[in-house]
């Protein structure tokens, strides 16, 4: 007996692609931005978009359901993953003492990402507010080369980092959602 789902796409005009370009909110069709700063926060925000992508449609269960074994990875584990990472680039940056960790001990993140809907919602909602928290301590240095925090990083470097950060995990995202319903596209 076969348990695996079949694949599938919603796209009906490219087979490969997650939606029809009109549907893609990802605005590929318009001209790319003027600028490095500008062109490294528009990649950022592809990803972004890309992993929500991923995860729309999907219930608590199936968000939180486990890659293989013994992976704790669940593409609701990415999004509170990514809340931390956002929370953590901050701490990069600033002069300050570190902030707290938002889900505590190494990998919980991870091994948090239950099944349940509040929780779904929280990391969610932690996730937005981590983004526009990193967001405004970064617009506030319009600078790629600026150096910042206790071990002199540029923005440049960060931004770089975020853009990877999230481009990984979109695809581990594409392959977790592939094993969950079947569906894939870029």
């Amino acid at each position: 007996m076969n348990d695996q789902p079949e694949r599938w796409t919603r796209s009906t005009v490219y087979l490969d692609m997650w939606v029809d370009p009109a549907d893609d909110p990802r605005d590929s069709e318009s001209s790319s931005p003027e600028g490095e700063l500008p062109t490294l926060q528009d990649f950022l925000t592809n990803y972004r978009i890309t992993l929500r992508m991923k995860c729309e449609g999907l219930d608590a269960e199936q968000l939180a359901r486990r890659s293989v074994p013994p992976s704790t990875m669940s593409l609701l584990g990415l999004i509170r993953h990514l809340a931390e990472v956002e929370r953590d680039w901050r701490n990069w940056i600033s002069e300050a003492d570190p902030l707290p960790k938002l889900y505590g001990a190494r990998d919980a993140d991870f091994h948090g990402a239950v099944a349940d809907q509040a929780v779904v919602d929280a990391a969610y909602a932690d996730l937005e507010r981590e983004q526009a928290a990193t967001d405004a301590a970064l617009a506030a240095h319009p600078d790629p080369g600026e150096r910042l925090g206790k071990d002199r990083i540029a923005v440049r470097e960060l931004l770089v980092h975020r853009i990877d950060e999230y481009a990984r995990h979109c695809g581990h995202a594409d392959l977790l959602r592939e094993c969950v319903d079947g569906r894939v596209g870029q």
